[in-house]
């Protein structure tokens, strides 16, 4: 099942720095996704200062709960990143999966 995640990143003063410190796990993390074909896109947030304020993925997993799962275990979850998470059902188009 196909989903888009938004996730919105803490305003606090050391909400940059946490995310920085938590960054090359990560992406391990992620990188790990996009090997066994779970993500299909990802992006970092920028605000008008072009600073990290959040990140946006187009993913496949089984379940809901297994995008849960994830999430719940993803550094930037455990490293106090993140703030708040919304996650959306959708259908990625047949054009932009990979074969």
């Amino acid at each position: 099942m196909e989903f888009v995640v938004t996730a919105h990143d803490h305003r606090d003063a050391g909400a940059l720095d946490r995310r920085i410190a938590a960054r090359p796990q990560h992406l391990v993390v992620v990188g790990e996704h996009v090997k066994n074909g779970h993500m299909y896109c990802a992006a970092a947030l920028l605000d008008d200062a072009q600073r990290m304020v959040g990140s946006v993925f187009i993913c496949d997993f089984p379940t809901r709960e297994d995008v849960d799962a994830w999430l719940r275990d993803d550094p930037y979850t455990k490293g106090n990143v993140w703030e708040r998470i919304e996650v959306t059902a959708c259908a990625v188009g047949p054009f932009f999966k990979k074969k």
